[in-house]
């Protein structure tokens, strides 16, 4: 229903088909937004740095294909938007690094591939396993947050640094993106990153929350 309402409210489309959305998170109440993107009818991409969070939604056949390559990443999501195929993709690797890559792509081609975004990482408790940085793989971070959890948070700041920056980047060229209710963009102001909303007080964000903007 989230999905389907910030199509109908941000695209004006009540058939998502051919449109693209990309989050992260497959966990627990997140594991359900792969089956969210093609009961859609759209391409959803959902990153995850934990393997078996990946494994076992394949298993349940909640998700349809996982990879950890982002070339191939791009070229299936290319081809199912072209050709308006219903798929949930897994990608096995850090939703930076696919942001990053969708603005890469942006810059190269000029084509915008992503309609809607959100975020489902357990940003609500991210200096103890919620939100992994981009700049470790993911044993490397949980050794790290084991060892030195200072250096860990400085890690994470800078990652949601670089997230946000991502997104600001593609929704400034009409990609529509959303907050899922799990302190990411709370935890972003905190880092530093530019989620304020312009002419508003501190505690308004640029981007709508999925309670009172979609579903409300």
């Amino acid at each position: 229903l989230t999905v389907l309402n910030a199509g109908r409210r941000y695209l004006k489309a009540e058939d998502l088909s051919g449109k693209v959305f990309v989050t992260s998170g497959l966990g627990g109440m997140s594991g359900a937004q792969a089956k969210a993107a093609v009961i859609a009818g759209c391409v959803g991409v959902i990153a995850e740095v934990d393997e078996a969070a990946l494994l076992k939604r394949h298993k349940q056949g909640w998700l349809m294909e996982i990879s950890n390559n982002l070339d191939h990443c791009i070229a299936r999501l290319r081809d199912a938007r072209r050709n308006k195929i219903a798929l949930s993709l897994g990608y096995h690797g850090n939703v930076v690094d696919l942001w990053e890559r969708l603005v890469y792509e942006l810059d190269m081609t000029g084509e915008l591939l992503v309609d809607l975004g959100s975020d489902q990482t357990s940003c609500h408790n991210p200096f103890s396993g919620g939100y992994y940085p981009v700049q470790l793989g993911f044993e490397e971070a949980k050794q790290l947050l084991s060892t030195d959890p200072g250096k860990f948070r400085t890690l994470v700041q800078e990652s949601l640094k670089r997230h946000v920056a991502a997104i600001n980047r593609l929704a400034d060229k009409g990609m529509f993106f959303w907050d899922y209710g799990n302190a990411f963009l709370l935890e972003a102001q905190r880092a530093g990153a530019d989620v304020e909303k312009r002419g508003a007080n501190k505690t308004e964000f640029r981007y709508p929350s999925y309670v009172q903007h979609i579903m409300g």
